[in-house]
């Protein structure tokens, strides 16, 4: 393994992301459109870090008002 590809994130594909939050591709398509959720344009391609949707997911929590 070279330095160049031990810092380079293994990126997922759209289909993969919509899996990973449970949603159609269309909205995640939506979300990219509107730069709403982190990606990377690689000339047609669509690809996403693992690590920033997670944190992306993370920024976005909301709390519960009910009291546990």
């Amino acid at each position: 393994m070279t330095a160049t590809e031990a810092r380079l994130p293994h990126l997922i594909d759209l289909p993969a992301v919509a899996t990973r939050l449970g949603s159609p591709q269309r909205h995640i398509r939506r979300l990219v459109a509107e730069r709403r959720i982190p990606f990377v344009k690689w000339g047609h391609l669509l690809r996403f870090d693992p690590t920033e949707i997670d944190g992306w997911v993370d920024e976005h929590r909301r709390e519960s008002d009910v009291p546990a």
